[in-house]
């Protein structure tokens, strides 16, 4: 029997356990765990009356008693009434003599244990294993009174057959069970105190806006807690067991191991600085190092790491402000009343006066007096709406001079938005009040004449014309363009030029009156702007023509250079306005095309402006956009003029450009051409009629009835000086296969004399090519044996001016002549140009020119009339 009890005992305390496994389950739900927990004790109780120890038939001992009175001591009413109910339900479908007996038995478990359960909770008795054994040995012996009571038994004979055995094994597993119990539901508020403080450190290191980690000796990442993961370097999921040096960069990772470890041996809080770049951007956090008191290795620490950005921002921003305080700018601050609290060392620097000698003072001791009441009333109008004044201002310094200075006053108000202080800072700006001046002077006016530039002109003419509109005045515009300028500054030299047109301008300045302007408009050309002229038309234009004419007496007169006497004269184009007649380029244009018509009248007069001369002026400008348009709808082409001796053998060929204009047919390059390098296209149509050239030279280097034909073609002085015009070139030849050195480009003379060292430059790297030169209109420019000597050149053109008068005219033919013996003596082929007579031919063969150009041989001809022409005569072109 006692093993059978033992037996009985132990499997109810193994399955007591399942208790435990209950309440981890429904931590949760209590209420569920409480319900849980009955149906586990009654079905524990239900197994021990599966294997009773049998008194009697109908008898029935097992530890229930045990299991029901810890359901109720340990689980509550609800607990143990289930589990009652549940070992009661089964004990009555048992049935037998004790039935009353054991469901008796049943009640006094589950009455017994919420009774001790009841004088515990009020602290009247303890749930010691003593305590419990006693409790177990009170239970098991009124059962065993009770099982006294069943029919055919005695209390004597129960305890004569359970006995002490039976008291002692009862009140035994009542303790441990209860011990068990107690165990599991101390440890379970154990874990539970844990979790709600571990919660309630969550809730403060949430609530507290620094970031906490533990971490050990190593650097590892133990525990991390933050309320804005913005400001980790990695997310706090991916940092729980790395390091810092895999985490964190260089040289950051460094120095917080090394503070982690300083303060593990010293023990004591250990401060650091950092700054990472973090998702929130660059943050900069001031941490603080504690050691974790503990036996265990390794070691570990709470880091507090705090975000000191606006802190450090802030620092910052105070050191930069002491350190502008103290910059070159001039500081002073004052109160609301403006007396001087502090200044800084620009201060004194600037105006002179000590900060002793300032402070205390009204900065008005700084006033220079040229300011009126309104100046300053307006400054503090401004400063009350806006709390910022800024401006140009002068004032005195401490020596008594004045200077201009740049003033910035700014307004300090406090919370309640009354102004406790300003906040002044000034620059002298004396220096470049100077800069100005002479940079206006730069804009405004010429540097080698003083007078206005034409920049300022045009402002000025636009007054003029405003005015004009306004009170019906007159005025006149008179062009003024110094004649053979360029033959003097070509032969004297550019200073000599310099010095002319100096003089020119102090000429010009003494002969009008201050009222009307005197510009330079660039070059060798002066405007001057008449106003206030006579309201009468005739008076108007007699008075600014008596003028022009004084105008050209004063710059007609000999001019010193040197010691030489000069002179120069001057031709005037002159345009009269009124109301609203002409806008200001119409009416420069006026004045220049009357100008030009006063060159092309014989120089050295003055011409007005008329309708004629406007329809020109309208048709060039037409003529510019018409031109324009040309270039980038192709609307040129070329033409070729053959080059022979005097049998027409043809041994060379000019391009000649032609525009075939959609609405005018074929426009003279004699009218186009000034135009494009007016309006600044030479360029570009130069370019064009380059390509065009080089793309029919590597045509006919295929053809043995061209391929050795010469073509020459003209060149700008825009492409000659331009800095990539070596590479274009050089670019074209391998585009189009020309051959260069059947490629001739001819120059004219005052071409070269603009910049001969660069001339002389670039020819030589494109003869170096195979490209061949010549001088085109020979004669009628500055020609020099020394350019002659140094240019790589290959060929002269008469000009057609010395041909048209041969043989008749002594002087040309003295020209022509010197031009051949010339030519013969540097080795250069001779072309003579305009050549339409026999009489002219016979008289160049006779001084040795044998080559021709003109209408006595050929015209100008497309291309396909010029190729049909030489297959035609079925004769090789001939070297």
């Amino acid at each position: 029997m006692i093993l059978d009890l033992i037996q009985a005992t132990a499997l109810l305390l193994a399955l007591s356990l399942l208790q435990g496994l209950c309440i981890r389950f429904f931590e949760l739900k209590p209420r569920l765990a409480e319900i849980a927990s009955g149906l586990i004790f009654g079905s524990v109780c239900i197994v021990g009356m599966m294997i009773p120890i049998n008194l009697a038939p109908g008898v029935i001992v097992d530890g229930r008693s045990v299991v029901l009175s810890m359901a109720g001591l340990f689980g509550g009413p609800l607990t143990g009434v289930i589990a009652g109910v549940v070992a009661g339900a089964y004990r009555l479908s048992l049935g037998g003599d004790g039935m009353v007996v054991g469901i008796t038995a049943i009640a006094l478990g589950v009455g017994l244990g919420l009774a001790y359960r009841f004088v515990w909770t009020r602290a009247w008795i303890t749930r010691t294993p003593l305590s419990l054994f006693a409790f177990g040995a009170l239970v098991h012996s009124l059962s065993i009174v009770i099982i006294g009571l069943v029919p055919g038994q005695s209390i004597e004979k129960v305890f004569a057959s359970l006995g002490l055995p039976y008291l002692l094994i009862m009140g035994v597993a009542t303790a441990v069970l209860g011990f068990l119990l107690q165990d599991l539901e101390d440890r379970q508020r154990n874990e539970r105190t844990l979790r709600e403080r571990k919660a309630r450190l969550r809730a403060i290191a949430g609530a507290v806006p620094d970031i906490l980690f533990v971490l050990d000796e190593n650097g590892r990442y133990q525990e991390v807690m933050t309320h804005d993961e913005g400001l980790l370097y990695r997310e706090a999921g991916k940092l729980l067991g790395r390091r810092l040096h895999d985490v964190l960069p260089e040289p950051v990772s460094t120095r917080l191991v090394g503070a982690i470890r300083e303060a593990i041996q010293s023990g004591n809080p250990v401060t650091v600085e950092y700054a990472l770049e973090t998702p929130k951007g660059q943050r900069i956090f001031e941490g603080r190092i504690q050691a974790i008191e503990g036996d265990g290795q390794p070691r570990t620490v709470v880091f507090i790491a705090q975000d000191v950005t606006h802190r450090a921002t802030l620092e910052q921003e105070r050191r930069i402000a002491a350190i502008a305080f103290e910059s070159q700018q001039g500081m002073m601050v004052t109160d609301a009343d403006t007396r001087i609290l502090r200044v800084n060392k620009a201060f004194t620097e600037v105006t002179g006066y000590r900060a002793e000698e300032v402070i205390g003072q009204p900065s008005s001791i700084l006033a220079s007096g040229r300011h009126g009441p309104g100046f300053y009333r307006d400054m503090w109008v401004q400063l009350a709406a806006k709390d910022l004044w800024e401006g140009e201002i002068w004032n005195r310094r401490r020596n008594g001079e004045v200077y201009p200075e740049r003033l910035s006053i700014s307004a300090v108000r406090d919370d309640s938005g009354r102004i406790t202080h300003y906040v002044g800072s000034f620059t002298d700006i004396t220096l470049r009040k100077a800069n100005e001046e002479e940079i206006h002077a730069l804009a405004f006016y010429d540097q080698l004449t003083g007078l206005p530039n034409r920049r300022l002109l045009t402002d000025r003419l636009h007054h003029a014309l405003a005015h004009s509109n306004r009170d019906g005045s007159r005025g006149a515009l008179m062009f003024i363009d110094l004649d053979d300028f360029k033959d003097i500054n070509d032969l004297l030299g550019h200073q000599a030029g310099d010095t002319l047109l100096a003089r020119a301008a102090g000429r010009l300045r003494l002969s009008v009156r201050e009222t009307d302007t005197v510009a330079r408009f660039g070059g060798d050309e002066f405007v001057v702007l008449l106003e206030q002229l006579p309201s009468d038309e005739l008076a108007a234009a007699a008075t600014a023509e008596r003028l022009a004419e004084a105008l050209l007496a004063t710059l007609g007169a000999p001019y010193l250079i040197g010691d030489q006497h000069k002179v120069c004269t001057a031709s005037i184009g002159i345009a009269m306005f009124c109301d609203h007649e002409q806008t200001v380029d119409e009416l420069m244009q006026s004045a220049d095309l009357s100008m030009y018509e006063s060159k092309r009248q014989g120089k050295n007069r003055i011409r007005f402006f008329d309708p004629v001369m406007q329809r020109t002026v309208s048709e060039r400008i037409q003529l510019e956009n018409d031109l324009r348009e040309a270039l980038s709808q192709g609307q040129f082409e070329l033409h070729y003029q053959a080059q022979c001796d005097a049998d027409g053998r043809i041994d060379g060929v000019e391009a000649l450009a032609r525009w075939h204009h959609p609405a005018r047919g074929l426009v003279s390059p004699g009218l186009f051409i000034p135009i494009a390098e007016r309006c600044g296209l030479m360029p570009a149509l130069g370019r064009e009629l380059l390509a065009m050239a080089c793309t029919q030279l590597g045509h006919w280097r295929n053809d043995p009835r061209f391929a050795a034909l010469r073509l020459s073609v003209n060149l700008s002085a825009s492409q000659l000086y331009a800095p990539d015009f070596v590479t274009e070139t050089r670019d074209l030849l391998a585009r189009t296969g020309c051959p260069p050195d059947h490629l001739v480009l001819e120059l004219t003379e005052s071409m070269l004399v603009d910049d001969m060292e660069a001339a002389v430059q670039t020819m030589a790297t494109l003869r170096d090519l195979g490209i061949r030169f010549s001088i085109d209109d020979f004669g009628t420019g500055y020609s020099s044996l020394a350019y002659l000597q140094r240019l790589p050149l290959d060929e002269l053109k008469i000009d057609r001016s010395f041909v048209q008068d041969l043989p008749d005219n002594a002087s040309s033919l003295a020209i022509v002549r010197s031009i051949v013996a010339l030519a013969r003596s540097l080795g250069l082929r001779l072309i003579a140009e305009g050549v339409e007579e026999p009489h002219q031919v016979h008289a160049l063969q006779k001084e040795g020119c044998s080559s021709f150009q003109g209408y006595r041989f050929h015209r100008p001809m497309a291309v396909a009339d010029f190729e049909d022409r030489v297959r035609r005569d079925a004769t090789p072109c001939r070297v």
